[in-house]
């Protein structure tokens, strides 16, 4: 697969000049560039020399610029820095609402200091109104900060006329260059800022360095204290291998400027053109004339930008802005420009840099023309052309995984409560409980149990999505105490996207699974769809007096459960191709595991409570059972089995965006022990699929009923907590 780089906003490659220029610093000069001796030296000098090449590149002084580990940290003692020197002045910053996180955040926290933070608003080509930021000025505004150029849309600012308006009422100005350094003219004296923020990774540098202008006279508080390095305002050993390579940057970068904006615009105008040409109805984001060079944000109309960069993954592209790639969050840029969430929602950035090419150019245009016209309703879909890929890889045609892809679970309890209670006294189990199954009485001895089940692609392989699918849907049966009678099929399917030889695996995997299970599917409902989604309707039987709610655990009841977490979190880095093959097919044969036998050994024991671990995750899914019972309960961390590449994982921020809203779903029940850390809180909210069953039994039998678990292979069965008192259904997390 040929593949092709336009995410240069994102990141740059690293310049062969520039690494020849740090390869030294790599091998022979290595002193400490505070040391006098002759190793000192020499990466003093070269320190210095790079502080020079910086310089300039924007027109400023050298004694003007310290170095900084990126544009995140210049920016962050830039406005934390005058923030906190100049408080006793005033309280109050002016920012836009277009800004990046690493000023949006800043100023977010300032604001829990006591700040005051006014965010001004763009129209709806991302340009802010310049006297709507003069109009906001106070007594008490310390500092103006606007980006110089958008990262998503490209929008060019007026910065030298914000900077005029604060230079005259005597406040300091601020902007965020890294995205406009090395595809513009950046100049100090022109642009007539007080700081101004670099980013090395950005114009063709390592990554993990950057530079912060500082004009004469400004004073800052410092943001990392220790001994006196970068003119005693940025302590730490300088990382010299990296700063040579910002200072080689910025040199190539001031004598290639002309040449290189030139390319880039030129590849844009290609990329654009040729798009509008064959898709008459995209949607350009952004200013049409004050905009970057190389940066070209396209709205899709129908269809979502993560399906789409799916589609057409040898092109490296984005969904809004880098950082939030596998977000289905509407981008606050786009948000604040008024972008119709339509639109949205199918919005990518394009990035073109110094070595994309008029054929790269030339092959993303047919790519992306293709994949968009496979989308759109047609007769004439030539189903032998669809995706030529050796291999299948499902999850790359969703955005969401499995059941992780819920909806947030306290978006839907809002609609849920208000739904009417039947009055059907046959009526067991109905939406008024925190069960995931409907149960029906048809006699005193038989009531009907029915569950529904569906999600989209959790594993690459269409045989296992098909049988962890299945394993999934029949999980609620089990958890209600209910044996299972027959099922039905709902599938999704996007005959414009994956030849149908696909579903016949899933159906097949499927079917397997149900034969394990002791159940036939006896038909079902099929529709095309742009995504691909399967699941299963399951019927099953129980005696009405043995029926397992949610709402039975008693105080003292052991909380077992029986199989590990982290399977949320290991599918999205499946998705992502970090996955060994050992761990992947250790989680498939997790999920595809039935609850049938802990079923039968539950059958066995007075189990009060028991629930299926799945898309709320464990804390999610235990507090349904807490409230309902009306019952605290009490874990411990150390006691919960979680699958060890989980915690890795979670340690690299690949976490579902269902886990975090889990995470947010239990933040009012849960009581967290203070060593309990953020990625702990995580995996204990991880989004699973066809996870264990939560077992609510009193602790007298849990010896007897773990260990007749762990003889039937429940190799994973673990007794995790207890249930404490009556109370609300709080929830402790205990180390």
């Amino acid at each position: 697969m040929t593949r092709i780089y336009l995410d240069y906003n994102a990141t740059t490659p690293l310049d062969s000049e520039v690494a020849e220029a740090m390869k030294p610093y790599l091998t022979d000069f290595f002193g400490n560039p505070s040391s006098t001796h002759w190793f000192g030296i020499q990466t003093k000098k070269a320190v210095e020399e790079a502080r020079k090449q910086v310089a300039n590149l924007i027109n400023c002084k050298p004694d003007e610029i310290i170095f900084t580990s990126g544009g995140t940290e210049s920016n962050n003692h830039a406005i934390k820095g005058i923030a906190f020197a100049y408080k006793t002045k005033g309280n109050h910053i002016i920012t836009s609402a277009i800004e990046h996180p690493a000023v949006i955040e800043v100023c977010k926290y300032l604001e829990e200091k006591g700040f005051k933070i006014s965010y001004i608003p763009v129209d709806d080509t991302g340009l802010v109104d310049v006297k709507q930021i003069e109009n906001c000025i106070t007594s008490q505004t310390i500092l103006i900060t606007i980006m110089h150029a958008n990262n998503e849309v490209g929008t060019i600012q007026p910065i030298s006329n914000i900077a005029e308006i604060a230079k005259k009422n005597r406040i300091i100005m601020h902007t965020d260059a890294a995205q406009s350094l090395g595809k513009i003219p950046v100049d100090i004296k022109e642009l007539g800022v007080d700081l101004l923020s670099i980013a090395g990774h950005k114009i063709y540098a390592p990554k993990g360095t950057g530079a912060l202008f500082i004009q004469r006279g400004i004073n800052l508080d410092k943001l990392i204290h220790g001994a006196s390095h970068e003119q005693n305002m940025r302590a730490g050993t300088e990382n010299v291998l990296e700063i040579v390579g910002l200072g080689k940057a910025c040199e190539i970068a001031k004598r290639d400027l002309s040449k290189n904006l030139i390319h880039m615009k030129k590849m844009r105008d290609l990329l654009f053109d040729g798009l509008r040409e064959k898709i008459k109805e995209i949607k350009l984001n952004g200013h049409p004339e004050n905009h970057l060079p190389n940066t070209l944000s396209i709205s899709f109309p129908n269809i979502q930008a993560n399906t789409l960069l799916s589609e057409i993954e040898s092109i490296a592209a984005s969904a809004g802005a880098a950082c939030h790639s596998d977000s289905l969050n509407i981008s606050p840029v786009l948000t604040a420009m008024n972008v119709p969430p339509e639109l949205a929602m199918g919005t990518i950035r394009f990035s073109t840099g110094r070595f994309t090419s008029e054929n790269e150019i030339e092959e993303v245009i047919k790519l992306v023309t293709d994949t968009v016209n496979r989308f759109k309703p047609s007769d004439t879909v030539e189903l032998q052309t669809i995706n030529k890929q050796k291999v299948i890889k499902l999850t790359h045609f969703t955005h969401g995984l499995g059941c992780a892809c819920k909806l947030s679970p306290g978006e839907l309890e809002k609609i849920v409560k208000d739904f009417p209670i039947p009055q059907d006294p046959n009526v067991l189990v109905a939406t008024d409980s925190q069960d995931d199954a409907a149960v029906y009485k048809i006699n005193k001895n038989i009531a009907i149990v029915q569950t529904v089940d569906f999600f989209t692609p959790i594993v690459d392989d269409p045989y296992y999505f098909g049988a962890i699918a299945t394993a999934n849907a029949l999980s609620d049966i089990y958890a209600m105490g209910a044996k299972p009678l027959f099922a039905l099929n709902i599938v999704g399917f996007p005959v414009n996207r994956l030849p149908m030889d696909v579903l016949k695996q899933i159906l097949n995997g499927a079917q397997d699974k149900a034969k394990e299970a002791g159940i036939s599917i006896l038909g079902g409902h099929t529709i095309e769809d742009t995504e691909l989604k399967y699941g299963m309707v399951v019927t099953g039987s129980i005696d009405p007096n043995k029926i397992l709610k949610n709402s039975n655990a008693q105080v003292g009841d052991a909380i077992i459960i029986t199989k590990p977490l982290g399977v949320g979190i290991i599918s999205t880095a499946l998705k992502r191709g970090l996955v060994n093959k050992k761990t992947e097919e250790y989680v498939i044969k997790i999920m595809s595991e039935l609850n049938n036998r802990t079923a039968e050994i539950m059958d066995q024991f007075p189990v009060n409570a028991c629930t299926d671990v799945t898309g709320f995750g464990l804390l999610g899914h235990l507090r349904e059972m807490s409230i309902s019972s009306k019952v605290d309960a009490e874990i411990y961390l150390d006691k919960v089995p979680v699958i060890p590449e989980a915690w890795e994982f979670a340690t690299g921020n690949i976490i579902p965006g269902g886990t975090l809203n889990n995470l947010n779903h239990v933040s009012t029940i849960v009581e967290w022990d203070d060593n309990i850390s953020e990625i702990a809180r995580i995996i204990l909210c991880d989004a699973q699929t066809s996870g264990g069953l939560l077992i609510a039994i009193p602790d007298d039998f849990t010896d007897q009923i773990i260990e007749k678990l762990l003889a039937k292979g429940i190799i994973n069965t673990t007794k995790i907590g207890v249930f404490t008192r009556e109370g609300e259904g709080k929830i402790s997390v205990k180390k």
